[in-house]
């Protein structure tokens, strides 16, 4: 049985093959897609666990197909970037990417992240429980179903989360009025892999702001700690 279905999208057929025999090797089912036509046609007849999507592809781009995904689809993203892509990668995480690579990349180290991205994306099991069930811990103006791993507004509605940003929600949660530092952030959610210059955890706070925030340009729940990082805040009403 296969650990998890993986969509390769990429222009490079070499790319393609090799990724197809690796992960197929390492018990992945892998599908491929050459651009985003593909991409859109594969979706319409299944969803996988994670799609490993090239930037620099022809025609639409893989930064404007990952928020086509992120809108539409709970699915784990790794952008593949070019060496040198930092304003890719930072893009690509706004974007709502759970994770990047840059080629040329090690085939192990796209492994250990893809291990990392479906480890986040799992859950327990069983039906998720709406909101409306049960007390749910208050973060902002949203609410927060940790089993589930599911946010959810005010209104009842549920907020679409990526992986890595329900970590940061469980980290604040289980640390409350704690000032964490961008190095504990990465500790707690497991992502040490992250490279520190490209500042993942700001690019995750801010979108995370514009989710939880009733003013994200004065956040109140997730307060920046100048010299120090970053603290959640319960509501105390």
């Amino acid at each position: 049985m296969a650990i998890a279905r993986v969509l390769v999208v990429d222009d490079d057929a070499a790319v393609r093959r090799m990724l197809v025999d690796y992960l197929g090797a390492h018990d992945y089912a892998v599908d491929v897609a050459a651009n985003g036509t593909e991409l859109r046609q594969y979706f319409e007849r299944q969803t996988p666990d994670v799609v490993l999507l090239d930037v620099g592809l022809p025609g639409e781009d893989g930064l404007s197909l990952a928020r086509y995904l992120r809108e539409r689809y709970a699915v784990g993203i790794i952008m593949v970037t070019g060496a040198d892509g930092v304003v890719d990668r930072v893009v690509g995480l706004e974007m709502g990417a759970d994770d990047y690579i840059a080629k040329p990349f090690d085939p192990r180290e796209l492994r250990a992240r893809l291990k990392s991205v479906l480890r986040r994306l799992r859950t327990d099991g069983g039906t998720p429980a709406e909101p409306a069930a049960r007390t749910l811990p208050r973060m902002g103006r949203c609410s927060l179903d940790v089993d589930a791993r599911r946010l959810f507004g005010s209104d009842g509605v549920e907020v679409p989360i990526t992986a890595m940003e329900f970590e940061l929600l469980k980290t604040f949660l289980e640390h409350p009025n704690k000032a964490l530092t961008r190095d504990q952030l990465l500790t707690l959610t497991r992502n040490r892999s992250w490279e520190p210059f490209d500042r993942s955890i700001d690019i995750r706070i801010a979108r995370l702001r514009r989710k939880v925030e009733v003013d994200p340009d004065n956040p109140v729940a997730i307060q920046t700690i100048r010299g120090a990082g970053y603290m959640f805040v319960p509501p105390t009403n």
